[in-house]
């Protein structure tokens, strides 16, 4: 027996009707009496208090089941439709069951939209990291000069591999969370070290573009660095630098970075330029037609400070090219040789 419930129940004619009610697992057996006087009357009612039944006006139950047991009871009256009683009751408890059953998938589905917003969050700053390390790389691509198809990273990284037959399906981590914010510090470790090459290429490209490199006008050597004879009066004479032969009016480039600090005529060189690149390197541009710059202008590597001429103690147009180090003028042929 589920449960048993005992208890009386008053008419609209103030009828009593004396009840036992006994829950079973798949029906409700209901046993009454009609007629009986009103408990609530002298003795009558002591008598029924007394053997276990009660009320005032209502029903009053003992034991499990009250109130399946008082709607039964009002079934099981003889004007009542056969098995009411047994139908209410599992109405009362399928209703409870039910009631539990919605709060209970209410919480899970609140704590699933709480944990999905958490992770769209995370995702949210994966991807940002992401996007950062992309740009950077990107960058670092073209400090370093590496061909555009070698590291694309508008694309996925290309994978591949022999399929295996016993292979399982992919299945989430168990800690999820956990297993993003293990990711998210990858990240930001990537971030760092390509943040720390970043620098370090940086100082290097800085370095470079302040070391003289490369030829700074188009045209061939017509006389090198050293001891030649002088091409006015054949006397053996020290050149300090090269000469470069090439049109009048050709563009002349710096070749390095650095700041004017001559720009004017000079004694035999006729209109020059001279740009301290720093780190004890400086380089001089004679013969010039044209002067494009001033003292204390900034110069980047490439840019036209001049345009090629004949001035100054020349027998064509060509350019004379000189590169001095720690105040040191120093054979500036395998500067103009070299590549950055």
């Amino acid at each position: 027996m589920a449960g048993a419930t005992r208890g009386w129940w008053i008419g609209a004619l103030h009828d009593a009707v004396i009840f036992n009610v006994e829950l079973h697992a798949n029906h409700t057996r209901v046993t009454y009496q009609e007629g009986a006087q009103d408990p609530r009357s002298g003795s009558s009612r002591a008598a029924l208090a007394a053997g276990g039944f009660g009320g005032d006006g209502g029903v009053r139950c003992h034991g499990a089941g009250c109130r399946a047991g008082a709607h039964a009871v009002e079934s099981a009256r003889p004007d009542a439709r056969p098995g009411a009683g047994a139908e209410a009751a599992g109405k009362g408890a399928t209703g409870q069951v039910g009631g539990r059953a919605r709060r209970c998938a209410a919480g899970r589905q609140h704590q699933q939209r709480q944990r999905a917003h958490a992770l769209a969050v995370k995702l949210g700053q994966l991807q940002a990291q992401s996007t950062r390390l992309n740009a950077l790389g990107q960058r670092l691509a073209q400090m370093g000069k590496l061909d555009d198809g070698e590291f694309n990273f508008d694309q996925a990284p290309p994978v591949g591999g022999v399929e295996d037959p016993a292979g399982k399906p992919y299945a989430l981590p168990q800690t999820l969370d956990a297993s993003i914010a293990q990711l998210a510090n990858q990240f930001d470790g990537q971030q760092a070290k390509l943040g720390a090459l970043q620098s370090l290429l940086m100082d290097a490209r800085l370095e470079s573009n302040l070391k003289p490199t490369g030829m700074p006008v188009q045209g061939y050597i017509s006389s090198y660095f050293g001891e030649r004879p002088d091409p006015f009066n054949g006397h053996m004479a020290r050149h300090t630098g090269i000469d470069i032969v090439t049109a009048t009016g050709t563009p002349v480039h710096a070749v390095a970075e650095g700041m004017v600090t001559f720009a004017g005529i000079r004694h035999g060189y006729g209109d020059v330029v001279e740009i301290d690149h720093g780190n004890g390197y400086m380089t001089r541009y004679a013969h010039n037609s044209k002067l494009l710059v001033h003292p204390g202008q900034r110069v980047r590597v490439g840019q036209v400070i001049a345009d090629s001429g004949s001035t100054g103690r020349s027998t064509g147009p060509h350019v004379h090219f000189e590169v001095w180090r720690n105040g040191r003028v120093v054979n500036p042929l395998s500067y103009a040789r070299s590549h950055r």
